[in-house]
C-alpha cells in the first residue's frame, strides 16, 4: 500500500507538496523517485517522516517496478499534458492528479483528481481514493494505449486530413 510520486523536481511539479502532505498522513506509504533544485526539500521533510522514502533517480526498469507495485501514482504538477501519469496507467497504476490532464486520467475511473495544488486538497484526494475500492489495472493500461505512439500519429494525421478537407485544400 506505497503510493509513488515520480518527477524531476522543479517549483511547479509541487513534490515538496507532495511529500508534506505524506508527512501530515503517517499511515500512509510514499516513495519518491527522481533528482533535481528540490531535492533539499524533499529530503528535509523526509527526513522528519519515517512513512517517506526518497529513492532519488533511479534507472527506467527501477521506475517501472516501483510503478507497477504502487496503490497509485501522484502527480501534483499542472501541466497542459503530462506523460508520466500516462506511463504509470501503462504499469495499471490508477493516478490522483491535479486535475490539469483530463486528457488522460479519467476521473473515477483511472484515478481521481484534486482541486487545489495544496497539502489538503492532496491529503483529502488521498484519504478519497483510498475509501475506494481498487481500481482496475487493465482499465488503466488501455487508458495508456490511447497514448501509444502508433495511435497518436494516427489520429494526427486524420487530425490534418480533416482540416485540409475543410479548408478546401486538395494536397
Amino acid at each position: 500500500d506505497v503510493f509513488v510520486a515520480a518527477s524531476r523536481m522543479v517549483g511547479y511539479k509541487k513534490m515538496p507538496m507532495i511529500a508534506q502532505a505524506f508527512a501530515e498522513m503517517p499511515s500512509r506509504r510514499l516513495r519518491i523517485i527522481g533528482d533535481g533544485p528540490d531535492m533539499k526539500k524533499i529530503r528535509a521533510i523526509a527526513q522528519r517522516a519515517p512513512n517517506i522514502e526518497v529513492l532519488g533517480r533511479v534507472d527506467r526498469a527501477v521506475l517501472i517496478g516501483e510503478l507497477q507495485r504502487a496503490r497509485a501514482f501522484i502527480f501534483a504538477a499542472e501541466e497542459d499534458f503530462g506523460i508520466a501519469p500516462v506511463e504509470a496507467m501503462s504499469c495499471g497504476t490508477p493516478v490522483i492528479e491535479r486535475g490539469g490532464v483530463t486528457e488522460s486520467v479519467v476521473n473515477g475511473v483511472t484515478g481521481i483528481f484534486f482541486p487545489d495544488q495544496s497539502v489538503e486538497s492532496l491529503k483529502m484526494a488521498v484519504a478519497n481514493f483510498s475509501a475506494l475500492p481498487h481500481f482496475a489495472a487493465d482499465i488503466c493500461r488501455r487508458r495508456a494505449m490511447d497514448f501509444a505512439p502508433q495511435i497518436f500519429r494516427s489520429k494526427f494525421i486524420d487530425f490534418v486530413d480533416s482540416c485540409k478537407s475543410d479548408s478546401g485544400d486538395p494536397a
